[in-house]
């Protein structure tokens, strides 16, 4: 029997919905406008959330809405009010942080799949049992499991586990970071995130700077060789990150992992394409990608320290300038090209 695996996409307006759609994305994760951990993403209104449910399930893509940030008591009852609505217009998930919540959610509407958010921190075994016991349809596993952990818990669970496959890692445990909220007043379980790692640092001995640079910043994931084992693992969908990012981001990476994963599933032989490496680190990379912590070996490229924000990649020298008419002459590495989000 061929295994059902999902790839979820993100969508943080509804270009970003159509651009994942139209790539062959399985699934879409997308946040309200309110209880989002993406709350500088666009989001979506009711309205908005509406249409992008009729979009994708005519084209049998499911979506799933995050309200994945700690709820207050004062605003419990909009909370769940939220999510009535989207079950109301067909909502295929919601993914949790908030227990309370997400328990009100399980007992109240028991056809409706709750996922548990990555901010949950479930990295271990018992932790991912109690959540099934507790009736969360799905895990999205911690970001800091390696693929023997991951392995481990998929066999011995029946719940759907999700991991993430590509995209920004946080230098900290995965929902238990409080840097934000002690150096900048935001709170990244409330959606806030100031992203502290990804500032400058100086590292100090004896009062000697021994380093200095972007310290705390990790180069993002990119699973895409460890795909195979995934599958095999028992990970029933693959992850991207990226709400906060834009349309052709969400379109390039949705369809080289929906290639690789159709790749391995068809029994063909898995040989990744450099190019298809190259359109990644084009789309976004902060120095190149590292494998996270799927490896059970010390990654010793997790953080890249020399920039925080996209590298793009290199494609040639400027041969000449002509500073009257503002011309340049490039000597080109790479070919170039004007490219659109509809050839995407």
């Amino acid at each position: 029997m061929k295994k059902q695996i999902e790839l979820l996409s993100p969508a943080g307006d509804f270009n970003c919905v159509k651009a994942a759609v139209q790539n062959g994305a399985d699934a879409i994760y997308l946040g309200f406008s309110s209880f989002s951990a993406r709350s500088s993403a666009t989001n979506f209104t009711l309205e908005e959330l509406k249409q992008a449910i009729e979009y994708a399930h005519v084209r049998n893509v499911k979506i799933h809405l995050a309200l994945n940030i700690l709820i207050k008591n004062n605003e419990f009852s909009e909370a769940i009010s939220i999510a009535e609505k989207a079950y109301e217009y067909g909502v295929d998930a919601i993914i949790v942080q908030d227990l309370g919540l997400a328990l009100t959610l399980i007992n109240h509407f028991p056809k409706l799949a709750i996922h548990a958010s990555t901010q949950m921190t479930a990295n271990d075994l018992n932790s991912v049992k109690s959540l099934e016991r507790l009736g969360f349809k799905r895990v999205v596993l911690a970001r800091e499991l390696s693929l023997q952990e991951i392995e481990c818990i998929c066999r011995n669970t029946e719940i759907e586990v999700e991991t993430f496959a590509h995209g920004a890692l946080c230098i900290s445990y995965s929902g238990q970071c409080l840097m934000s909220s002690m150096i900048g007043g935001r709170s990244a379980n409330r959606g806030k995130c100031a992203q502290a790692c990804r500032l400058p640092y100086q590292l100090l001995e004896n009062d000697k700077v021994i380093d200095n640079g972007y310290l705390l910043s990790p180069r993002d994931l990119c699973a895409i060789e460890f795909i195979p084992g995934l599958i095999e693992a028992g990970v029933t969908s693959f992850k991207i990150e990226g709400r906060l990012k834009s349309p052709e981001y969400v379109a390039i990476v949705t369809r080289i992992y929906r290639k690789y994963i159709d790749l391995y599933l068809s029994g063909q032989n898995y040989e990744i394409d450099p190019k298809d490496i190259q359109d990644l680190r084009q789309a976004f990379n902060r120095g190149n990608f590292s494998t996270g912590h799927l490896s059970t070996k010390p990654n010793r490229d997790l953080v890249f320290k020399e920039k925080q924000n996209n590298m793009g990649i290199y494609i040639g020298n400027v041969a000449n300038y002509n500073e009257k008419k503002g011309h340049i002459t490039l000597n080109l590495n790479e070919r170039i090209a004007i490219r659109r989000l509809c050839d995407i």
